[in-house]
């Protein structure tokens, strides 16, 4: 498993990282076939000073899965702690899902998933709504001016240059990123 540890605004010293790395190795016992993990570390200039450390895992499964969580809080480690919880409960419902889904699963592997609480465990998604609408083939820049027109965060189009359905989205930074999906 190939980590690595990014840092905006934070200082990775070499306790930090080892740190990091004794916490993600043992995700490695619940995944096993994880291929790489990027950590990201932030210190943001926020209002509550209770959510300016941001720490964000990013998990890369060989079979293509990505799992994500982030965190925040007002000490690094505690962030650190916290998203790695989140990272248990993404695996093991990841996990879970694959096991319902393929049904050829010994109950034995049930044993080495990590104990989630029961209370914290979401409900299985219901769609509430489905929305259709038209598309019109337009250009990335048509589709900031669509989103930014509709108050919206991210937009979905009909790129003609691509050939796919595109979705444009506004980040954080407030600068634009596009998503172009790929069959595989």
């Amino acid at each position: 498993m190939n980590i690595r540890i990014v840092g905006k605004d934070v200082e990775i010293t070499e306790w930090l990282q080892r740190y990091i790395e004794k916490k993600i190795g043992k995700l490695d016992r619940y995944l096993p076939r994880t291929q790489e993990v990027l950590v990201e570390l932030r210190h943001e200039a926020t209002k509550d000073a209770n959510q300016r450390n941001v720490v964000e895992i990013t998990l890369y499964d060989a079979r293509g899965a990505v799992l994500r969580g982030e965190e925040r809080s007002h000490d690094l480690f505690a962030a650190i702690d916290a998203v790695v919880d989140t990272m248990y409960r993404q695996i093991s419902r990841y996990k879970g899902k694959r096991l319902a889904r393929y049904r050829h699963a010994n109950a034995d592997e049930a044993l080495f998933l990590p104990e989630v609480d029961e209370s914290a465990e979401e409900e299985a998604p219901e769609i509430v709504r489905v929305k259709r609408f038209a598309m019109t083939p337009m250009t990335p820049e048509e589709a900031i001016e669509q989103m930014e027109l509709l108050g919206h965060n991210f937009f979905v189009f009909y790129n003609p240059d691509e050939g796919s359905i595109n979705v444009i989205y506004r980040r954080r930074d407030g600068k634009y990123g596009i998503i172009i999906p790929e069959l595989v």
